[in-house]
């Protein structure tokens, strides 16, 4: 009897998430679509008409569904961002590059806090544009919110953090090829470069390939250890924002649910328990849910509200990205890749 109240429980709940989940996938659709027959980057795309359909959210049907696909679509999708690293990929960079790595993305967390601090932001503002900068871009953004505090505009700033690193990426990602060949960098050392750089995925990626093959599969390594790096980053913060009584409520684990099944799926890629038939879908199936959940931010974020940030954080966005760019550049002078 028992077991059939929960098993009614479950199917209850699971109608009550439909709608809105469907709501969030069919934007996500909408964006994947725009995105492959006229270009340009699917997550800004999901995100700008989301926020089009704002009226969408405020029906009582698919209120749960956004919500749930906007935190736990989210953190599952992050979750399998960990079957696109191999441990055979960092090692393949070398001590020299992994230390340009590390070294420029300390700098580029710091210089956001300190930029956004300076144009009278608050911290966790700073430590969103830093470490989407840093890392890699949106997903960054979207995986650093969730462990961050609760505060007034967390959403709103954690938005206005996916479109500025989203559009600076697209622009760097034409941008960056034509920089590197002018400073006489061969194609290795420009793999490295993009991938050290441009704060999104698919932009590494494009940017990369489009110089040569060589560039393009040293730029995704690169841009795959930035990705890498989304779990100290979310740990230590989870820990930090923890102590200070601001983080996850006791009782509960000190690192994410999420975060520990990414470094599950990082493992089982590096061992090759993954088939490529098996690896191939749910990695689509992370950009499907990363997609959705940015589509379902979109659904409940309003442009009055985004406004209220305040145009002048668009400087602390630039020039965090320029910090990134001016860091890795000196590095790969002095050290190199």
């Amino acid at each position: 009897m028992t077991s059939l109240a929960h098993t009614g429980g479950v199917v209850s709940r699971v109608r009550a998430l439909v709608p809105g989940m469907g709501t969030a996938l069919l934007v996500a659709a909408a964006a994947s679509f725009v995105a492959d027959t006229y270009g340009g980057p699917v997550m800004l795309l999901a995100l700008l008409i989301g926020i089009a359909l704002n009226f969408l959210s405020e029906g009582e049907k698919v209120e749960a569904g956004i919500r749930f696909t906007s935190k736990s679509v989210l953190k599952f999708g992050v979750a399998l961002l960990g079957l696109r690293i191999a441990a055979s990929d960092v090692i393949a960079l070398g001590g020299n590059t992994v230390v340009v790595l590390l070294v420029a993305m300390a700098i580029t967390i710091f210089a956001g806090i300190t930029f956004v601090s300076l144009q009278g932001h608050g911290r966790i503002f700073g430590i969103l544009i830093g470490g989407a900068t840093a890392i890699c871009g949106a997903s960054a953004a979207l995986a650093i919110s969730t462990v961050l505090p609760e505060k007034p505009g967390k959403q709103q700033q954690t938005i206005f953090t996916v479109v500025a690193v989203t559009t600076l990426s697209t622009i760097a990602m034409v941008t960056y090829p034509v920089f590197a060949n002018l400073v006489g960098f061969d194609d290795r050392t420009t793999g490295i470069f993009l991938g050290a750089t441009i704060h999104d995925v698919a932009q590494v990626v494009g940017s990369g390939y489009a110089v040569s093959e060589l560039a393009g599969d040293t730029a995704t390594i690169v841009k795959l250890f930035r990705v890498a790096m989304l779990l100290p980053v979310v740990f230590l913060l989870s820990l930090l924002f923890r102590e200070r009584g601001e983080g996850a409520r006791k009782g509960r684990l000190p690192v994410p649910l999420f975060a520990l099944g990414f470094v599950a799926m990082v493992t089982v890629n590096s061992l090759g328990f993954v088939p490529e038939m098996l690896r191939e879908p749910l990695v689509s199936l992370s950009r499907w849910c990363l997609i959705s959940a940015v589509a379902a931010i979109g659904l409940t974020t309003s442009i009055k509200e985004m406004l209220n940030i305040g145009g002048t954080a668009i400087h602390a966005a630039i020039a965090t990205t320029l910090v990134l760019l001016v860091t890795v550049m000196s590095l790969l002078y002095f050290i190199g890749g």
